[in-house]
């Protein structure tokens, strides 16, 4: 009996393995047709030359406006005026860095006064896609604060940008209700079903498109009508009202490594504030789990990100980077050699103020070989030299070592 039900099994396992090549998964649909041509775009492409972007088809273009409540994309202003002039559907996006609700309404109000005199005609887009540790329940928390006080604020509907992974396992079934799906899943001609939006209105399928008009690589999208707003919400986008009062008032929950002097670091105050409101007796004694009202000016607050060290990065070009110090990165991080970290590391990193958008810049770190040239290494990655000289603060772009150390910027968004 035991080895029938052995052979049974066997012979299952190969019918299976025949079966799988030949399984089809279900595709999600545009949510009318036909599609339109489009792009997005930001800093990373630099200048773009939008007569020769028209004349390539090009109906829509989305433009990153801004980035947690510290960065604002160098180039918006120039990509929205130059597309505006040809004639391109111009949409823009924010990309999230929250952490919590009252961050995600900070964003919000960032995103819509970095804006606010322009007139997109397009949804307004969230990307939402790095999480570090959150859960599921405050990635939703999250995207709903901001998708709904972003809509409050400017009178414009909204989009998700997600790719098909996270709109599969992460995003709520009630956001899926609430907002439209402008979905990344490259190298697919439908991208896949994720059960639980019924359509998309942007579908984003590569991030390495080659356009005349632009230097190097940009994501190519398909839209569909949907994605525009309707006529009544064609108007420039408000400025924001100053908020009645500029304290804001932030509920901590202490964890393992953390100080006094690193939370008031973080989050713009003293020490002696976060005493005499928390009643503590000993500033150098907190503990994990312990709940600190944490209470700052807004104009003040910082902000943290999760970064992943690469090949050749060291704390003091981070902090350069970053607008930070060595000792706060290496205390945030518990790191006893600041000379010492290592690739794969993930370090949380408090901003002070405005930095390099890395988020726009996937990096790859090349060791240059003998008989290398700039032109080649742009050929190989498919960009520009000048991006590389850029990068790397090269003074003559004929004159570079074997042996040295490239960041190559290969993708965005």
């Amino acid at each position: 009996m035991k080895r029938k039900i052995m052979y049974i099994l066997m012979l299952a396992t190969i019918l299976i393995e025949m079966l799988m090549p030949n399984i089809v998964v279900a595709a999600l649909m545009p949510a009318s047709e036909p599609t339109y041509f489009g792009i997005d775009v930001s800093a990373y492409q630099g200048y773009i030359d939008y007569d020769k972007v028209k004349q390539e088809g090009v109906d829509f273009v989305y433009i990153k406006a801004t980035e947690g409540t510290w960065y604002t994309d160098r180039y918006l202003k120039y990509n929205y005026e130059n597309a505006k002039r040809v004639g391109i559907n111009v949409g823009f996006y924010h990309y999230v860095r929250a952490t919590n609700t009252d961050r995600a309404k900070a964003e919000a109000r960032y995103f819509a006064n970095a804006i606010s005199g322009m007139e997109p005609n397009c949804r307004l887009a969230m990307d939402f896609e790095d999480f570090g540790e959150l859960s599921n329940n405050q990635v939703n928390e999250i995207s709903k604060t901001f998708l709904t006080e972003t809509k409050a604020l400017t009178g414009k509907d909204m989009v998700i940008y997600s790719n098909t992974y996270s709109a599969r396992t992460v995003f709520s079934y009630e956001l899926a209700r609430m907002y439209p799906l402008w979905v990344a899943h490259y190298g697919v001609s439908k991208p896949s079903d994720n059960g639980k939006w019924n359509s998309w209105i942007g579908f984003q399928y590569t991030s390495k498109g080659r356009i005349n008009g632009i230097n190097g690589n940009v994501d190519l999208d398909r839209f569909t009508k949907e994605i525009l707003l309707d006529s009544s919400e064609i108007t420039p986008v408000p400025k924001p009202e100053d908020p009645s009062t500029n304290d804001e008032t932030i509920y901590y929950t202490v964890v393992w490594g953390d100080t006094l002097s690193a939370l008031a670091l973080r989050f713009g105050t003293t020490v002696q504030n976060l005493v005499a409101l928390n009643n503590i007796a000993n500033p150098n004694l907190i503990y994990v789990g312990q709940k600190l009202i944490i209470q700052i000016e807004s104009s003040n607050a910082q902000e943290e990100i999760t970064y992943t060290v690469v090949w050749g990065d060291t704390l003091s070009a981070l902090a350069q980077q970053f607008g930070t110090t060595v000792s706060s990165i290496a205390s945030l991080n518990n790191i006893p050699n600041p000379n010492l970290i290592y690739v794969g590391q993930k370090l949380r990193i408090i901003t002070t103020g405005e930095y390099e958008d890395l988020h726009d810049c996937g990096h790859v770190i090349y060791r240059i070989k003998w008989g290398d040239t700039l032109t080649s290494i742009a050929r190989k990655y498919g960009v520009s030299i000048q991006s590389i000289v850029d990068e790397n603060d090269i003074a003559n772009p004929n004159l570079i070592y074997a042996g040295n150390i490239l960041r190559i910027c290969t993708s965005q968004m």
